[in-house]
């Protein structure tokens, strides 16, 4: 792994500790610190299942945290830090942090990428209009990112937490949505061939696998099967974000160490040699 400079094509991960658009309680800017320590933990390795070794790959880049105000302009700025990694050429892999800062995240991809597909892991579909008077709330990224044409595709896995206004507005963004209840894993990412951005809401997984969340969600994912679907795509992934790891509703570790499950799989898939 590389703490210093970086360039094209390389993988960076930074930290954006950032909850200060959380709806019922804060804690995940407290995340990437404990994703951090998860991924470094003498109790695993720095192994991908694929076979690629972030902790002696020279392409693997550790930026550290960016801490962010609870200002909507230090929220806005999101983007110029993650603009920093994209201008470089280098990708993205961003530790939040509430969901929130997906959306300058993707204004930050779009700018580099134009528009790209987004596969989308989340129990919420995050598509409210404006949440509770806030409309960088972490229930609105995606309407904000689908509003301005950000992306190309947004396909969606494991919601299950469907509203008549969600389900309006999925209708009216032409969301690709694969509820929880009816999903179907083995078809889900086999027709991406342009430019993926990957957006890990650690809620899509059942609490059973991620306890340390703010919004526990019965009925998801499970661990193996994202990991199923992640090793599966075969497109250039130019970036991706995981999100709402709260460790102060942890249990022994239990969801910082899948979500570093998550950084080695998906790290180590855009690393493989397919861009």
């Amino acid at each position: 792994m590389n703490t210093a400079g970086f360039g094209k094509n390389d993988v960076v991960m930074v930290g954006i500790a950032s909850d200060a658009n959380s709806s019922f309680m804060r804690g995940a800017a407290k995340a990437p610190a404990a994703i951090r320590a998860a991924l470094h933990s003498e109790s695993s390795n720095m192994w991908s299942e694929l076979g690629v070794d972030l902790g002696s790959h020279a392409g693997f880049v550790d930026m550290g945290d960016r801490q962010i105000g609870d200002e909507v302009e230090d929220f806005l700025a999101i983007e110029e830090h993650v603009g920093d990694i994209t201008r470089q050429g280098a990708l993205p892999l961003v530790l939040g942090g509430d969901h929130a800062i997906t959306y300058p995240v993707m204004r930050a991809i779009h700018a580099a990428h134009g528009r790209v597909d987004v596969l989308h892991f989340d129990a919420h579909p995050d598509l409210y209009a404006d949440f509770e008077g806030n409309p960088y709330s972490h229930a609105s990224p995606f309407a904000r990112i689908m509003e301005q044409g950000l992306v190309s595709r947004l396909v969606q896995v494991g919601i299950r937490t469907l509203n008549a206004h969600l389900r309006e507005q999925a209708a009216r963004f032409g969301v690709e949505m694969h509820e929880m209840r009816d999903v179907d894993l083995q078809a889900i990412g086999q027709d991406f061939d342009g430019p993926l951005f990957i957006s890990l809401d650690m809620d899509a997984l059942d609490p059973a696998h991620a306890p340390g969340v703010s919004h526990l969600e019965p009925g998801g994912l499970t661990t193996r099967q994202v990991l199923d679907v992640i090793q599966r795509l075969s497109c250039p992934i130019v970036g991706a974000d995981i999100v709402e790891l709260n460790p102060e509703r942890d249990i022994n570790g239990t969801t910082a160490m899948a979500a570093a499950k998550l950084v080695k799989e998906i790290a180590g898939k855009m690393l493989s040699g397919q861009l």
